[in-house]
């Protein structure tokens, strides 16, 4: 018996949030820790030396976290918008021909 287009869809759906749950709660016990703090304690670990200075901070100018959080937003919503477009278009093409 072959399983229909969206019986595909809703099997694969179903497995990938098995899979989140699953590791999530059962696999990984304790607490979350954000990766750049993880990554700044790693290298102050091993002795790592930053190759540049923070030229603005050198200036007496720092953005404030409000700022940052805003720039990474805007940053990861541009990236969205580039790939929906090769999405997009690639689906147009598809469907043209």
């Amino acid at each position: 018996m072959a399983l229909s287009k969206n019986a595909k869809i809703y099997i694969a759906g179903f497995a990938v949030i098995a899979v989140m749950i699953i590791g999530t709660f059962l696999l990984v016990p304790g607490e979350y820790g954000g990766s750049d703090d993880a990554g700044g304690g790693t290298a102050e670990d091993i002795g790592y030396e930053p190759w540049t200075d923070n030229w603005m901070a050198d200036l007496g100018f720092e953005l404030p976290g409000e700022t940052e959080s805003m720039l990474f937003a805007v940053q990861a919503a541009i990236g969205a918008l580039i790939i929906g477009y090769f999405i997009g278009t690639n689906s147009a093409k598809k469907k043209s021909e």
